[in-house]
């Protein structure tokens, strides 16, 4: 299963349609008695659905064509939804100034406003209450590899 990973890894690179689209996942499960394939691609100003569909049918077609599956399959081309964690820096990028609950390896987690996305991690702005204070504004810096994940918070404001 790890070949047909890189196989559609390959093949979505081929497809995609300019250099602002990129790779996030490819997910491969069994399901039943078929093969479903899930592959996650996002763009710097916003994945469409025509362009969803479009990588769909193109990698469809490779699929076919090549045989690279012998037994019934699914195949769903998506983005990556706002209750899926960041995995990718140009994803961090492009959500600078909205507010990330970060999920830290130590257990800890931190919600702040992504204040800037550097070579080997991230700036939060997070927001300090105390009782009777004014709130406080503190920066803090995190490295990608401290980070188990970061989910992107829906404001309604």
């Amino acid at each position: 299963m790890s070949d047909l990973k890189h196989v559609i890894l390959d093949l979505v690179e081929k497809h995609l349609p300019d250099e602002e689209h990129f790779f996030v996942e490819v997910k491969i499960d069994r399901v039943a008695d078929k093969t479903k394939i899930l592959i996650l691609v996002d763009a710097d100003q916003g994945m469409t659905i025509a362009a969803c569909a479009s990588l769909s049918r193109a990698l469809s077609g490779e699929l076919e064509t090549n045989e690279l599956l012998e037994e019934a399959y699914t195949l769903e081309v998506s983005s990556p939804g706002l209750d899926y964690p960041l995995t990718e820096k140009r994803q961090y990028q492009k959500n600078i100034g909205r507010t990330l609950k970060v999920f830290l390896l130590s257990g800890e987690e931190v919600s702040g406003k992504l204040k800037e996305v550097e070579e080997q991690g991230i700036k939060l702005v997070v927001t300090k209450k105390e009782k009777g204070k004014k709130s406080v504004e503190e920066e803090h810096s995190f490295s990608f590899k401290e980070l188990k994940k970061s989910i992107v918070q829906v404001s309604f404001n």
